[in-house]
């Protein structure tokens, strides 16, 4: 199952690679929305070979995912491998400057089941395939608003 979302981002592109590669930043935010993450790359690398274990609860039960920064081609390019118990996959995220201060993003994301509990939570996340695009979308636009509002002056 693969979901594909972008934006454009009226923001240099070394600006926006600069948030999308801020890991410590994911971190934080996932552990707010209730995850568990562990750093297993010591010491920990902004770049290939960063790593994370993260724990969550997701349709009534406990998942346990493995992320790994596989690619890490700044300011255009990043990916990471994902894997857990049932599950495989990766997220690519792409950067492409549309001019000197507009930036477009595109993530995807795939996924596929290795086992068959697996394929009934594919399922299950297919049937809810447009809920999760507009939950995407809404954050991309976020972020994207985030990178655009000017930093403010101290004082």
């Amino acid at each position: 199952m693969k979901f594909v979302t972008k934006e454009d981002i009226g923001a240099p592109i070394d600006a926006v690679f600069s948030k999308v590669s801020d890991f410590h930043a994911f971190e934080r935010s996932a552990i707010r929305r209730g995850a568990e993450v562990t750093r297993r790359d010591s010491p920990p690398v902004n770049g290939e070979g960063a790593a994370w274990d993260v724990r969550f609860d997701m349709r009534g039960k406990r998942r346990d995912i493995g992320l790994e920064v596989t690619e890490f081609d700044g300011p255009e390019r990043m990916q990471l491998k994902l894997r857990s118990e049932g599950v495989k996959g990766h997220v690519l995220v792409d950067l492409v400057a549309l001019s000197r201060s507009r930036t477009r993003i595109r993530i995807e994301t795939e996924i596929k089941p290795k086992t068959l509990s697996a394929r009934l939570l594919i399922q299950s996340l297919r049937l809810a395939r447009g809920t999760i695009e507009k939950r995407l979308a809404e954050r991309m636009a976020e972020f994207a608003a985030a990178l655009e509002k000017p930093p403010s002056s101290p004082g």
